[in-house]
């Protein structure tokens, strides 16, 4: 009998991981991991719109605006004079809101 040795060889592990049983089993354990999460402790991460934030500080620096940015008049983000739009007007207009 010829031997194709071009062919790829399954191993005893591969051969496993192909039959249905072990997919389905595999997809039972996947679903019994899941892990129930408490919606009020999930819930406490986040900030509601209106709270009370006198207290915090910033933990980032703010640098002004440096002379090639500009401040777009449509989206209020500050930008490179190469993002400026050239049909903008009296006010600045970026490239994506032009």
């Amino acid at each position: 009998m010829a031997t194709d040795y071009d062919a790829p060889r399954k191993t005893d592990d591969d051969l496993n991981e192909d039959s249905i049983e072990e997919l389905k089993a595999r997809r039972v354990d996947k679903s019994s991991s899941s892990v129930d999460v408490d919606e009020t402790e999930q819930a406490e991460g986040y900030e509601l719109p209106g709270a009370d934030l006198s207290n915090e500080e910033l933990s980032v620096r703010v640098l002004p605006r440096q002379a090639d940015e500009f401040t777009c008049s449509r989206c209020f983000l500050v930008k490179h004079r190469s993002q400026l739009s050239g049909d903008s007007g009296t006010q600045p207009v970026c490239r994506e809101c032009a």
